[in-house]
């Protein structure tokens, strides 16, 4: 699973300047012939750890922040503590520029090596990568709140169930009704209404309320549970209609890497003005009624 897209590239070669961590760089080449790897792998992992904030375990990046006593955290951190989380001394705004210097000498791994990212990277372009790496664990694709709850499909497939309460078919095409009491009332408002298990993936039915300008709108639009390699691979159409008259959207399915704001800022979906709904909905305009049906495909090959 797949695809991303952004920031200084390229690594400064070590100069020959005395750090206090310089005896463990001379030991790595000089143990390279006696132990082999495993005593690079050691070394390097020792200068890897230096990188490490204490407070949330991330790798620092500049400005990498220092106490009197010298012990490090990431200037992220250090924004939001008055004392140092190791000997409790007073903060100041110190740099640590011999461990920034000594950064951007190194190559380290994806820090999503666990999930089967294999790749390593200069310390600057470490960063840009994790951003858009294809093992990176997915956002909780529920739209009606922001949760912040993330991990592989399977894991947030369940979560959807068992939390948001979310209703999970089997099938390729739906019919689906929504109802609304007051349609006058538009407010920005976010339904996902269902998710569809089929060709061995997940797809997120969404239905939203929202104004453009001072126009009330209704938005319905398909997410695929996976990256946009995948969701390519797909198709889809919706429709909606009454009183003889109808309309039809078909789409290529938005990976749930993009949010649910963006698809819908994008305006990428079935757009039908609130007048429009009224209609379909027959009556008097006092009740809003529309079935939304549609189908989901796999492009062939």
């Amino acid at each position: 699973m797949k695809p991303g897209r952004s920031s200084h590239e390229g690594v400064m070669k070590p100069r020959n300047v005395d750090y206090e961590i310089a005896p463990e760089s001379v030991e790595l080449r000089r143990s390279s012939t006696l132990n082999g790897e495993k005593r690079a792998v050691a070394s390097h992992t020792a200068v890897h750890e230096l990188l490490e904030c204490p407070v949330c375990m991330d790798v620092m990046y500049p400005p990498i922040n220092q106490c009197p006593n010298g012990h490090t955290l990431c200037s992220k951190c250090q924004s939001k503590l008055r004392s140092c989380p190791i000997c409790r001394q007073a903060l100041g705004n110190i740099r640590c520029l011999a461990l920034e210097r000594v950064a951007e000498s190194l190559e380290m791994p994806c820090k999503y090596q666990i999930m089967g990212c294999q790749d390593i990277f200069p310390y600057h372009s470490r960063l840009r990568h994790e951003r858009n790496c294809l093992f990176r664990p997915y956002n909780c694709p529920y739209a009606g709140a922001e949760c912040p709850v993330t991990g592989e499909i399977p894991f947030l497939l369940a979560h959807l169930k068992s939390h948001h309460k979310v209703d999970v078919h089997d099938g390729s095409t739906f019919n689906h009704r929504y109802v609304k009491t007051n349609p006058q009332d538009v407010d920005n408002a976010t339904w996902m209404l269902t998710v569809f298990n089929c060709y061995g993936y997940q797809f997120c039915l969404h239905f939203e309320a929202f104004n453009i300008g001072s126009a009330p709108v209704y938005m319905a639009f398909i997410r695929f549970m996976g990256d946009d390699r995948d969701s390519r691979k797909f198709r889809y159409s919706l429709e909606v209609g009454g009183s003889g008259r109808k309309l039809t959207w078909q789409g290529i399915p938005r990976s749930i890497r993009d949010t649910h704001v963006k698809v819908r800022e994008s305006m990428d979906g079935l757009i039908i003005q609130r007048s429009m709904a009224l209609f379909f909905s027959g009556g008097n305009g006092q009740e809003l009624r529309l079935r939304i049906g549609g189908r989901i495909w796999k492009e062939q090959a």
